[in-house]
């Protein structure tokens, strides 16, 4: 199955760039372009691709309320679209916050072309887009952003939520960033009982994503 892409963001040149890379790869296509982020969720609407590339500081709409918009107010039939967010630096605290409002994972605009290959795979397959390191940086960095960053989109307060021993197992390798096939392997578990332990959890959380699981485990004292 082809993935879907659409690509956000204010620079034509960076958007074209995108757009090449994107389309020689086999089972990719880039349906749309956007260059802010009002155009961005617009198009989603229309096009509903699969994942939606979306660049953090343009004018107008930031990438951040783009990505809000799109996966917390997803007005279109189901499924909402992935979004990844598309930065310079790995330290940017929108991109933080964007991942707050929803935004499956993170790319830095100088990854290479068959990382980004991978990582717009693994978005639509619902997997994270964070290396085990990053994830560490990233939830280190998100805890210590403003109230005002944090507030768009603040990880659910579920302390009365009980989880078994082997969910929390299954939490605490999330939050390190690791992929299902190396918990599977971790906790000697097949892929798919992984993805299904994975899923629960983030229902009976109330989360959106694994990094809002990472953000969890970080805050209840698990990671």
């Amino acid at each position: 199955m082809t993935v879907r892409v659409l690509v956000v963001d204010d620079q034509e040149i960076v958007r074209t760039a995108l757009r090449l890379v994107i389309d020689r790869r086999e089972g990719l296509s880039v349906v749309g372009e956007a260059g802010d982020g009002a155009d961005g969720v617009a198009l989603a609407v229309a096009l509903r691709p699969d994942v939606v590339l979306m660049d953090v500081r343009m004018p107008g709409m930031t990438g951040v309320e783009a990505t809000r918009r799109i996966v917390r107010e997803w007005p279109g039939p189901a499924p909402v679209p992935r979004v990844l967010v598309l930065t310079t630096f790995d330290v940017d605290e929108y991109v933080h916050a964007a991942l707050r409002a929803g935004a499956a994972g993170f790319l830095l605009k100088n990854s290479r072309p068959e990382q980004l290959a991978e990582a717009l795979h693994a978005a639509a397959d619902g997997e994270p887009v964070l290396a085990p390191t990053v994830t560490r940086r990233l939830i280190d960095t998100v805890t210590a952003l403003p109230p005002a960053l944090l507030s768009t989109a603040p990880v659910p307060a579920s302390a009365d939520v009980a989880l078994t021993d082997r969910e929390i197992q299954v939490l605490v390798l999330v939050a390190r960033g690791l992929s299902n096939a190396r918990i599977a392997a971790e906790l000697g578990l097949s892929e798919a009982t992984v993805k299904s332990r994975v899923n629960r959890i983030l229902t009976r959380l109330g989360l959106e994503n694994r990094v809002q699981a990472a953000l969890y485990a970080h805050q209840a004292g698990l990671a």
